[in-house]
């Protein structure tokens, strides 16, 4: 393949570190983004114009008004059409570069499904908003040494850092335990700009570039914290948190033990508060006969048509192949075909529970 200056990649060709053979090693990359908000759409834009050649985009949520303050794939139309927020990336980006595969899917992500959609991954970028799903990220790339970009932010500040199983300190390296619950803040309680989100998937895209055109040696190996109100970049050396200069912990749980608690299914929690809304998440469960773990209920399907019916001489009722959303007093539920629900009205998980047992059944 030859590239002239005149193509798509022209301007990215030219740039040393790249050139033409690191974009064919772009072409025959396979890179997935976990969550489509602000950081996911954002990575996913830069990654689709990049020429990636697949890019697989994973969401459980729906597109709400608020979240098209931060994040840029995103417009009224698409809620309008009540659009899951993965289908809506795709047909987006599908826009950008028809020559590159582009799948979005529509899933909550927990240690039952993990290893099958990250499977074949070159790279994972971290779009997520919880240290769970974090934690299982970690244990499904270090198992099957796949490469991860931690991405998080908050109000005017974000941080970002490099997972390279075997060859940089992993998650729990640096921090060993899930922080507990109400001591970290929200974007219900901090709130967020939109151009701090910008700035760390910027970074995200391209550490992801660096790795997938084998610029190992040039991937960033600290930890980068910007604020972007005050103008504020630090990086703190991993090697201060950890013993060795940039080495895995060599007592880590995960990496060195290789105990992969949350993969396991171990240690796991089916009702999610949602970042950024009044609102939660819960996964119907059954119970394992081989085990006392109990697990999402994945192989039936809800069938909208006729949940619509008995919903509707209770509430607002409306649905799609994708979702059903049903509004009673000030509480909404989003129904996914899994018989996933988020519902919004409130952040206690209790109630939540409450509401879909009334209407759902658990």
């Amino acid at each position: 393949m030859t590239y002239n200056l005149s193509n798509r990649y022209s301007r990215q060709i030219l740039f040393n570190s790249i050139g033409e053979e690191g974009q064919k090693l772009l072409k025959n990359s396979f890179a997935i983004i976990l969550g489509c908000g602000a950081l996911g759409s954002v990575s996913a834009s830069l990654l689709t114009r990049a020429g990636v050649g697949r890019i697989k985009l994973i969401d459980r949520d729906f597109i709400e008004e608020n979240n098209l303050q931060r994040q840029i794939l995103f417009d009224e139309e698409d809620i309008k059409n009540g659009l899951p927020k993965a289908i809506a990336a795709q047909e987006k980006l599908r826009q950008v570069n028809s020559s590159i595969i582009i799948e979005g899917v529509v899933s909550d992500v927990n240690y039952t499904n993990i290893e099958k959609l990250l499977d074949g991954a070159d790279v994972v970028i971290d779009g997520l908003d919880n240290f769970e799903t974090r934690f299982l990220l970690n244990d499904c790339c270090v198992k099957n040494n796949i490469p991860w970009i931690y991405g998080a932010c908050i109000g005017s500040m974000g941080l970002t850092m490099n997972i390279v199983p075997s060859k940089t300190p992993c998650l729990r390296c640096v921090l060993e335990s899930l922080p507990p619950s109400g001591t970290l803040p929200t974007c219900d309680t901090a709130g967020i700009i939109g151009s701090i989100a910008t700035v760390i998937a910027s970074i995200q895209a391209t550490e992801a570039i660096k790795l997938l055109t084998g610029n190992i040696d040039a991937i960033n190996k600290d930890l980068i914290s910007f604020d972007i109100w005050n103008g504020r970049i630090q990086k703190i050396h991993i090697s201060n948190a950890v013993v060795g200069e940039g080495l895995p912990r060599p007592d880590c749980l995960t990496c060195k033990q290789r105990n992969y608690e949350f993969l396991e299914g171990r240690t796991s929690t089916w009702t999610t508060t949602i970042c950024g809304r009044n609102g939660v998440q819960i996964i119907p469960l059954v119970r394992n006969p081989k085990s006392e773990i109990r697990n999402p209920k994945s192989e039936q399907e809800v069938c909208f048509e006729h949940l619509a019916q008995k919903l509707r001489p209770l509430g607002k009722v409306g649905f799609n192949k994708f979702m059903m959303k049903f509004k009673i007093n000030s509480y909404e539920m989003t129904i996914f075909p899994d018989g996933r629900a988020i519902i919004t009205g409130t952040n206690d998980p209790g109630v939540a529970k409450g509401l879909y047992a009334k209407y759902m059944g658990m």
